[in-house]
C-alpha cells in the first residue's frame, strides 16, 4: 500500500503577523465596554474644555458677565429655588452675582485639566528619568537619589503648599510670570510635580533593578553602547507599562487635589473659577439653592471616576496575569 502526501497549494501559506504591545493593549481595552464609555467621556470633556470659549459664544453665555435680571432684588440670589435655570442660563446662575454656572463650569474644566495634565506630564518625565538613572547606576548615585526621595516624601504636602503659596507666587511673579491667576496656576503645577515624582521614581527604580541584568542590556554594554542609549533606547521601552498606569491614576488625583486647594482658597481667584471655588461658594447657600452645589460636584466626581476606571482598564490590559473575559 502506497502513501500519497498531497502538496499544499503555492498560495496557501499562512503568515503569522506579530503585534506590538500598543496593539495588544488597545485590543484588550477595546473589549472593556465600561472603559470605552469612560474613554469617550474623557475625550469629550477635553474637547469641550478646549472649545469652551466657542461653545459659550454660541450659547450666548459668559463666565464673567453679571446678569442682574436673573437675580432677586431682595435676597440677592436667583429668582427661584432652582438657581435661575432657564433657556438663557441652562444650569442657572451664581448666587448674588448672576454669573452663568454653565460657562463657569466650562472654564473651570479648562483650568482643572490644564493643571492636572501639565503636572502629570512633568511628574512622569522627572520621575522616569531619575528612576532610570538611580536604578541603573546603583552605588553612591542610587544612595544619594534615594535619600532625596525620602526627604521629599517626608514633607507634609498640604501644609507646605498652604504655607508657601503667597511667598512662591510672588517669587514667580518676580521671575516674569503674570501676576494673579497665571502665577497661582504655575505654582500648583510646580508643587504637584515636585512632590509627586518620588512615587514614580521608586516604581521605575525597582523595575530597572531587574532589567539591567537582562541579556539585551548586557549585549548593548558589550557592544559599547553609550549610557544614554542604554537607558533611554534599551531600558525605557520596557517601562511603559508601569509609567502609563501611574500616569492614568495620578491625573485624577491631581484634579481632586486642585479642587481641594481651590476650596481652601489656594487656587484661582475671581473672576476665574474652578470646581473647588464653586463648591466653596455654594456651601453657604445649599439649603436655598441645592443645584448650585450639586452641579459642579457631579461633574467633578464624573471626571475623577472616569479617569480612575480608564486607569484600571489600562492596568488590567498591561498585566499578563490578569484574567481575560
Amino acid at each position: 500500500m502506497s502513501l500519497t502526501i498531497a502538496a499544499a497549494p503555492t498560495g496557501a501559506v499562512d503568515t503569522v503577523v506579530g503585534r506590538t504591545l500598543r496593539q495588544i493593549v488597545w485590543a484588550r481595552v477595546r473589549r472593556d465596554r465600561v472603559a470605552m464609555v469612560c474613554l469617550v467621556i474623557l475625550i469629550g470633556l477635553y474637547l469641550i474644555a478646549i472649545m469652551a470659549p466657542a461653545i459659550c459664544a454660541v450659547i450666548g453665555v459668559d463666565p464673567y458677565s453679571f446678569d442682574s435680571a436673573s437675580i432677586s432684588d431682595l435676597g440677592g440670589g436667583p429668582v427661584d429655588a432652582w438657581g435661575g435655570i432657564s433657556l438663557n442660563h441652562p444650569l442657572g446662575v451664581e448666587w448674588g452675582t448672576g454669573r452663568d454656572i454653565f460657562a463657569q463650569l466650562l472654564f473651570g474644566l479648562r483650568i482643572s485639566l490644564l493643571i492636572a495634565t501639565s503636572a502629570t506630564i512633568i511628574t512622569v518625565v522627572i520621575g522616569t528619568i531619575i528612576g532610570i538613572v538611580s536604578g541603573y547606576s546603583g552605588g553612591k548615585t542610587d544612595a544619594v537619589i534615594g535619600r532625596i526621595m525620602d526627604l521629599t516624601l517626608a514633607f507634609p504636602f498640604l501644609l507646605i503648599i498652604l504655607a508657601l503659596s503667597g511667598v512662591l507666587t510672588q517669587r514667580l511673579t518676580s521671575l516674569g510670570v503674570p501676576e494673579g491667576n497665571p502665577s497661582r496656576i504655575v505654582y500648583m503645577i510646580l508643587v504637584f510635580s515636585v512632590f509627586g515624582w518620588p512615587y514614580l521614581a521608586r516604581i521605575v527604580r525597582g523595575q530597572v533593578f531587574s532589567l539591567r541584568e537582562r541579556e539585551f542590556v548586557e549585549a548593548a554594554v558589550a557592544m559599547g553602547a553609550s549610557k544614554p542609549r542604554i537607558l533611554f533606547v534599551e531600558i525605557l521601552p520596557n517601562l511603559w507599562a508601569p509609567i502609563l498606569v501611574y500616569a492614568t491614576l495620578t491625573l485624577p488625583t491631581y484634579i481632586a487635589t486642585e479642587a481641594a486647594l481651590s476650596f481652601l482658597g489656594i487656587g484661582v481667584l475671581p473672576p476665574d473659577t474652578s470646581f473647588g471655588a464653586m463648591l466653596a461658594s455654594s456651601v453657604s447657600y445649599f439649603s436655598v439653592v441645592p443645584s448650585y452645589l450639586f452641579i459642579p460636584g457631579v461633574l467633578l466626581v464624573t471626571l475623577v471616576v472616569t479617569f480612575n476606571l480608564v486607569g484600571d482598564a489600562v492596568r488590567d490590559a498591561l498585566d499578563p496575569r490578569a484574567g481575560r473575559r
